[in-house]
């Protein structure tokens, strides 16, 4: 069982995970995972009256950290950050951060290009179910027999444009090499 922490200047997430494999070779995570490119660390300070001016003054925006299906090389889960405004279907916000979405199912023959028919573009909502759209028809059709935090990104549109949150999202879900688990974690406590 390793740990994944995330933090920056609005949120803070860690991400707990065991990972299972197809391969005979078994993996062994670290006593302690620290991922220091994922980390945004302070290299100033705001007095408070002005602090409080700086965050009326931000768009409003929806953080995103997007889980790949696969390790990366050193047994790892590999985390896309990613920041978009809100009332955006999610398919939209991968594809325009280069996310990989549909894995084997990219070429343009094999999925339906946003009309929701294939279910290839099939996610796993982990955090921020509030800040997501209700299923959709075509979601229930497709995703029936599926858990009911799966998603179907192109049905799924993302807040309003003025929300703000987190959503922790599992890209491939069925495809997946590795079983995680999320946790929050507090800021202050990280330094300990």
């Amino acid at each position: 069982m390793g740990s994944l922490q995330l933090s920056s200047l609005s949120s803070s997430l860690s991400l707990n995970f065991s990972y299972i494999t197809n391969t005979r070779k078994t993996l062994k995570p670290s006593k302690s995972l620290r991922f220091s490119g994922a980390k945004i660390r302070a290299v100033s300070t705001i007095p408070d009256s002005e602090s409080e001016a700086t965050e009326s003054e931000e768009p409003p925006s929806v953080n995103f950290a997007f889980v790949s299906s696969v390790l990366l090389p050193d047994g790892t889960p590999d985390v896309h950050l990613r920041t978009a405004s809100g009332g955006q279907k999610l398919r939209d916000i991968m594809l325009d951060s280069n996310i990989d979405l549909y894995g084997p199912y990219a070429r343009p023959l094999l999925n339906c290009a946003g009309g929701g028919t294939c279910a290839t573009c099939m996610v796993e909502v982990v955090e921020g179910k509030h800040l997501l759209t209700p299923r959709t028809d075509k979601e229930k059709e497709k995703l029936k027999r599926k858990p009911k935090n799966w998603r179907l990104a192109c049905q799924t549109i993302v807040g309003q444009p003025d929300s703000r949150g987190l959503v922790v999202i599992q890209q491939l879900p069925e495809w997946k090499a590795h079983e995680w688990k999320y946790e929050k974690v507090d800021p202050s406590s990280e330094f300990l």
